[in-house]
């Protein structure tokens, strides 16, 4: 095994990882925008990291210059898809989850 492979595996796990992390959040947090961040975060930093990775294995190919591709469409369109979601729930009417201490200090500041 190459420095190269190694370092590119590296980086595979570390990306699987960080989307297993961001999957978990999508399971815990407690409303849409959140979940939406969690998503996108996961999808673009988790993915671009893995395909870098990827890319490194692959060596100076075509293939490498396929997938580094991939990751820069990614890069471009998972941040504007999330921001396009969380701003059509924003104006259907859908609110943030909040505590009930927000909500008292929300109601004490509004008396």
């Amino acid at each position: 095994m190459s420095v190269s492979d190694i370092i590119g595996s590296v980086l595979v796990f570390v990306g699987l990882l960080g989307m297993l992390i961001g999957s978990i959040g999508l399971v815990r947090l407690p409303d849409f925008f959140a979940r939406t961040h969690a998503a996108s975060k996961v999808d673009t930093v988790g993915v671009i990291v893995a395909v870098v990775g990827i890319a490194i294995i692959s060596g100076l190919t075509l293939d490498a210059l396929k997938v580094l591709l991939i990751g820069f469409f990614l890069l471009l369109t998972n941040p504007v898809a999330a921001h396009a979601l969380g701003r059509a729930a924003w104006k259907s009417g859908l609110k943030p989850w909040r505590s009930d201490a927000q909500e008292a200090k929300s109601e004490e500041a509004g008396k």
